[in-house]
């Protein structure tokens, strides 16, 4: 069982910026891919970005070129960076981790995770 825990979540006025972590406690355990997903009040879980294990990355439309992910492989960790933050961007974010095997084809798509953190909630004020 891979647990994973989020942090760096919080309220910021639009415009700001913020980094979200992602440890995962399980060290022996290698995910095909890892990525970050959010979920507004009343909407879907949509799939922000994702980071292959060779280090390609995917991104959803509405945070291209704003958001940045990264993995620290030596200390389990995975990142968001989040700059130029929008009202519209306010969610709980969750961590996500997918199985050695799933297929790259499902990375923003909650299907193609089998392990979630709990969350951390962001707030961007207008």
């Amino acid at each position: 069982q891979v647990h994973l825990v989020e942090s760096g979540g919080g309220s910021v006025p639009a415009g700001g910026s913020l980094r979200l972590s992602c440890l995962a406690t399980d060290h022996t355990y290698k995910p095909y891919y890892m990525g970050w997903f959010r979920q507004a009040p009343g909407k879907e879980r949509e799939g922000v970005a994702t980071i292959r294990s060779d280090g390609s990355t995917s991104y959803a439309d509405s945070v291209q070129g704003r958001f940045t992910i990264s993995q620290d492989n030596a200390e389990n960790t995975l990142y968001l960076q989040m700059n130029s933050l929008k009202p519209e961007d306010t969610a709980m974010y969750y961590c996500a981790a997918s199985t050695s095997y799933s297929p790259w084809y499902l990375r923003l798509r909650a299907s193609g995770y089998t392990y979630w953190g709990q969350g951390t909630q962001v707030t961007v004020s207008s």
